[in-house]
């Protein structure tokens, strides 16, 4: 089983956590950062890096591209036309803003789907319909080996 199959059954055992901005505690509260945060110390054992407090319009003002630059810093990046099993996805969610959506890519073909942590929703498993495709702007893959 490669690493990011992993990460997608430890993705989905968090299906129902509420929807909690900075949180990411499988059954309690998570936002989207939150939940790859989980599935990362789950694999690791240990937070990726350190995360600061942040706002929910966080780095727009300024169009950073900060969860973009900290993916790179972090996962292996995959190319936008393929699909694997496991993918990082990062979504742009309005023309003209920064990237700060995150799911993992648990289904691909006809059927694909991909687990996230969605405001009013909580964690869920949702359909990759064209809508979401089109707000793909990078894929990533979770590393093989991490130090």
């Amino acid at each position: 089983m490669t690493v990011g199959e992993q990460g997608v059954q430890i993705a989905r055992r968090w299906i129902g956590t509420p929807y909690r901005h900075q949180a990411s505690c499988a059954g309690a509260g998570s936002d989207c950062l939150g939940l790859l945060r989980g599935v990362w110390r789950e694999l690791y054992g240990a937070e990726p890096e350190v995360i600061p407090p942040y706002s929910r319009d966080w780095a727009e003002p300024q169009g950073h591209e900060a969860l973009w630059k900290a993916a790179r810093r972090r996962l292996v990046p995959r190319p936008l036309s393929g699909e694997a099993v496991g993918d990082i996805l990062l979504f742009r969610m309005r023309e003209g803003c920064i990237a700060k959506h995150l799911g993992l890519q648990s289904n691909i073909g006809p059927g694909a789907r991909f687990v996230h942590a969605y405001e009013r929703h909580g964690v869920v498993e949702s359909p990759l319909s064209d809508p979401w495709r089109r707000r793909i702007v990078a894929r990533f893959a979770f590393p093989e080996e991490h130090n």
